[in-house]
């Protein structure tokens, strides 16, 4: 079934996405919002440092035929944020916010269905908050809606979350992912309403669909692909030194800090914990004040942080609602044991206790427990971390962009 894949930023999943269905000659078009190509004036420029964002929309030349985009919004989504005319990309109000970028998309890519459906269209594939139009357009000429829930539903997340309004007060501030507007959160479920297929990237996503009150399609679950493997860890024994923990993620509750923080208290002489990524809310005293304790770096660029997760002993992410959590991949694929929680693609990647952990959300005496079992037994760090990358070497991308290929061939019993 030749399918047109929509998605106005492209990330990894959906670039994998797009090797495989061109690989099995599945792809009808690609819509995004910047394509930038070798060869063209943009590619060129976009070697400067200042313009890195432009170089991560490059994309391979063989796409150039299939691609189509249309750049207006999201470019001026991008340059509105690097200087910082915040009215300008506000949630959901400002003229270039991401929601708007996204609503835009989908109105373009519903107007092409048409005569994309006379050039032998089949089927659409769109993304969360991307999908309404397309799906409306798509119902009128019988093409299948195909739906990708890249996070968990967010009826699931208020109710698990606002919990920890109740329990963690002090950490409230940090959880930002509770502004949606009605408007935007009915768009969400009539996304859903209207899809023929569901795809989802782990157990948790399925779960979390339990609480949506209409009546679902199947829901196919395909784990996301693991980076490719390209160098051993070095595994330095734990002989006179701290063991070297090391989380990298946004700094809200909703990854669990607080949770992480409480497993290292009274651990400080044995455990060395660097956090790394940008904070939710600059004001949140809870978190300023854990962070004075550890090594906290605001930012690394990608390949900055696999290096940076090589020169530590285990990764810990505590997420407490996470739709898959691409970091726990890229600390496995390069030899790094990874304790988790069961609100994340964990327990679809890793054997608890045999290439990581799976601990309940929520507990930091559970991730204190894998610490002291880890500084009791310090040879399991190397035994789990190559288990880990072994793991990794089952499954690069080209497997989760095969998998989604043959599951988008079944679909013609539709």
């Amino acid at each position: 079934m030749k399918v047109l894949v929509s998605h106005p930023t492209l990330n990894a999943n959906s670039k994998n996405l797009v090797v495989g269905l061109l690989k099995n000659n599945l792809l009808f078009k690609l819509f995004t919002s910047i394509a930038i190509f070798p060869e063209q004036f943009l590619y060129k420029i976009s070697s400067n440092p200042k313009l890195k964002d432009l170089r991560r929309r490059s994309l391979e030349r063989a796409w150039q035929p299939y691609t189509r985009s249309k750049s207006f919004f999201e470019f001026g989504r991008l340059l509105a944020s690097r200087l910082h005319f915040n009215t300008l990309v506000k949630h959901e109000t400002g003229f270039f916010c991401v929601e708007k970028v996204y609503q835009k998309h989908d109105k373009w890519v519903a107007n092409s269905l048409a005569k994309a459906k006379r050039n032998g269209l089949l089927g659409v594939y769109a993304y969360e908050d991307g999908a309404l139009s397309t799906f409306l357009k798509a119902k009128q000429l019988g093409l299948h809606c195909i739906y990708d829930l890249p996070i968990g539903y967010w009826k699931s997340a208020r109710l698990l979350m606002q919990k920890e309004f109740e329990i963690n007060p002090q950490w409230s501030s940090t959880l930002t992912g509770f502004n949606d507007s009605n408007k935007k959160l009915a768009q969400k479920d009539q996304e859903l309403a209207l899809a023929d297929v569901v795809f989802v990237a782990s157990s948790f996503t399925k779960k979390t669909l339990e609480e949506y009150s209409g009546n679902l399609p199947e829901i196919k679950v395909i784990p996301y692909g693991f980076p490719e493997v390209r160098q051993k860890k070095t595994y330095v024994p734990l002989v006179n030194r701290k063991l070297k923990i090391l989380f990298i993620g946004g700094l809200s509750q909703r990854k669990g800090l607080s949770y992480l923080f409480e497993a290292v208290a009274g651990l400080e002489d044995k455990i060395e914990l660097t956090i790394v990524g940008h904070k939710a809310v600059a004001n949140c005293d809870a978190l300023n004040k854990a962070l004075e304790k550890h090594t906290w770096i605001p930012s690394l660029s990608h390949d900055q942080v696999l290096k940076c997760m090589r020169e530590h002993d285990v990764f810990v992410f505590p997420s407490l609602f996470e739709g898959f959590g691409l970091v726990i991949t890229e600390a496995m694929s390069q030899g790094v044991p990874v304790i988790t929680t069961e609100r994340t693609a964990g327990p679809d990647l890793i054997e608890h206790d045999k290439n990581g952990w799976i601990v309940p959300a929520g507990s930091s005496n559970a991730i204190k427990e894998v610490f002291i079992k880890i500084l009791e037994k310090p040879e399991i760090v190397e035994q789990y971390g190559l288990a880990a990358q072994n793991k990794a070497q089952t499954r690069p991308w080209s497997v989760y962009g095969q998998e989604m290929a043959e599951a988008f061939s079944s679909l013609n019993n539709f």
